[in-house]
């Protein structure tokens, strides 16, 4: 059996609460009604009986011979201007001396409520079966000097009330059925607007998607939290929850992300509408890479949501990447220098010039031997040799000349230091160097590259013979995206450099280079303390 759509639920009981709504509304406005006609009706026949019982030509004729000569035609009169039912006039013994049919005039009154009137001299509204059947009456007595001479009863008979009660529900009908029409039509709208508010999606898919989005969230070796557009969390993981320290049986939803995470940009994320990618922050003892992304719903901020892994589970996939793209790297300079060079030498024994062959061979040999040496010597670490020596046949590929300074020395690196970092710094400047070197049309293009780490830093520095560093380019080339290269993917590498040496607390100087391009000098502290 097919179940009922979202859309037709909502409707149907928007239908039904609308429609309980206006029918007990309906019955108690009728209620409130009836009440209030027969409370007027009531009134207005007491108010008619007192007035004729007031009336002097009233009461002289009731000690008349005969007052139905006097009264009935005046009650009569009065009768047909008031619109009541009936007035009767009865004399001190409940006998009729007025009545709208003549032939009931001489007899008892009826209905037994007029006691109250001719005993108790009360004036009074009552409901009773009478001649003329059940009527709202209203019954005074007729004075004289004090004396209780008569009694006067107006009536209206009740089907005359239910009747303008009958119609007064018609009306009351009738509008909620108008009110209901429209109801029907305002339900489907709203309906409408609330299935294409969840995107068309009916509870039971929604329940799925719930139950599987916390699955996914709950998998995900990525801390996430979502808050709203207060800063409130609505969110937050498994993972997260671990890198917090808090327990996991206990609900961060409600927490303002402030005093969860103190250090935290969301704030600003909410404000600017910005996302943020790839920013390094400290939560507890964990140093996490974070992305920020608004959430934004028809132009308008309504929350944000946050993921962030533990730096170190990213650095070791990094390190293994970039100790293959280091390799990779030497092995293709290597391989594109060499064929160059084989292709050479085989040139050379073709056309019979043995000893430039032999020369050539001999003079790369010890150039070549002569890097590896050095950096054999000079760095022991493998992953900066693997990148300067890839450096150096990149360099010869691009007929530029790289020279490592003899008198360098990088053979106390601490511990500590991520050596992703290093490579980021130094290869982005080795690369940046050569760029600058290219562009020198008219001189020699050179990269010259000194390192040491005696005493308290590990220093870096890398000059080359470009064009060097205007001075209003030097605060705004370490930002993502300036460069004064041209072509697409520029203006990448010194923001890296510069991010990593915030990281690593070290800081760059620029100046002008022996060969008349730029000098980079990088210092990186070897000990805990930092400079930035």
């Amino acid at each position: 059996m097919k179940s009922i759509s979202l859309q037709t639920k909502l409707s149907l009981m928007i239908l039904a609460l609308l429609f309980t709504v206006l029918l007990i509304l309906g019955l108690i406005f009728t209620h409130l009604y009836s009440t209030s006609v027969e409370e007027q009706m009531g009134e207005r026949a007491l108010n008619v009986a007192q007035s004729v019982a007031a009336m002097p030509a009233v009461i002289n004729a009731m000690k008349s011979e005969n007052p139905s000569a006097t009264i009935q035609p005046i009650v009569e009169d009065l009768r047909s201007k008031t619109g009541a039912e009936f007035i009767v006039v009865g004399d001190k013994e409940g006998v009729r001396v007025a009545h709208p049919l003549l032939d009931r005039i001489g007899k008892h009154m009826v209905g037994g409520d007029s006691q109250q009137a001719l005993v108790g001299g009360e004036s009074y509204v009552s409901k009773a079966e009478g001649s003329l059947g059940s009527s709202l009456r209203g019954k005074t007595p007729i004075f004289e000097n004090g004396n209780i001479i008569g009694i006067v009863s107006v009536g209206f008979l009740t089907e005359d009330i239910e009747q303008k009660v009958d119609q007064f529900e018609l009306k009351v009908m009738s509008l909620i059925g108008t009110i209901l029409l429209l109801g029907i039509a305002g339900g489907f709208f709203i309906a409408k607007n609330v299935k294409r508010s969840i995107f068309g999606l009916e509870p039971s898919e929604i329940g799925a998607m719930f139950l599987e989005r916390n699955t996914i969230l709950q998998t995900i070796r990525e801390g996430i939290i979502a808050v709203d557009e207060k800063g409130g969390i609505t969110l937050a993981n498994q993972e997260a929850h671990h890198m917090l320290n808090r327990n996991e049986d206990e609900s961060l939803e409600g927490e303002d992300i402030v005093s969860v995470l103190p250090n935290t940009r969301m704030p600003e994320v909410l404000r600017s509408g910005k996302a943020e990618y790839d920013q390094e922050i400290t939560i507890g003892h964990n140093h996490v890479i974070v992305n920020r992304i608004p959430i934004i719903q028809k132009g308008k901020i309504t929350g944000a949501v946050s993921s962030f892994r533990r730096k170190t589970e990213i650095e070791a996939l990094s390190r293994e990447l970039s100790q293959v793209q280091s390799y990779a790297n030497v092995l293709r300079s290597q391989t594109h220098e060499y064929a160059n060079k084989l292709y050479t030498i085989l040139g050379l024994i073709q056309l019979g010039a043995y000893d430039e062959a032999i020369d050539l061979i001999h003079k790369e040999a010890i150039g070549y031997q002569e890097v590896v040496q050095l950096l054999v010597k000079a760095v022991p670490n493998p992953i900066l040799s693997a990148l300067l020596l890839g450096k150096y046949n990149r360099a010869h590929e691009l007929h530029i000349q790289f020279f490592i300074d003899e008198e360098s020395s990088m053979s106390n690196v601490p511990e500590w230091l991520e050596q992703e970092k290093l490579v980021t710094i130094v290869g982005n400047l080795i690369d940046n160097a050569m760029d600058a070197a290219l562009e020198n049309q008219s001189g020699d293009k050179v990269v010259h590259l000194f390192m040491t780490d005696l005493g308290k830093d590990l220093i870096f520095e890398i000059e080359d013979s470009g064009s060097g560093v205007r001075e209003e380019e030097m605060e705004r080339i370490f930002e993502r995206g300036i460069s004064s290269k041209k072509g697409e993917d520029r203006g990448i590498g010194l923001s890296l450099v510069k991010n990593a040496l915030n990281y690593l607390g070290g800081y760059l100087t620029i100046s002008t280079s022996r060969y008349g391009g730029a000098a980079f000098t990088v210092v990186i502290p070897k000990g805990e303390e930092r400079y930035v």
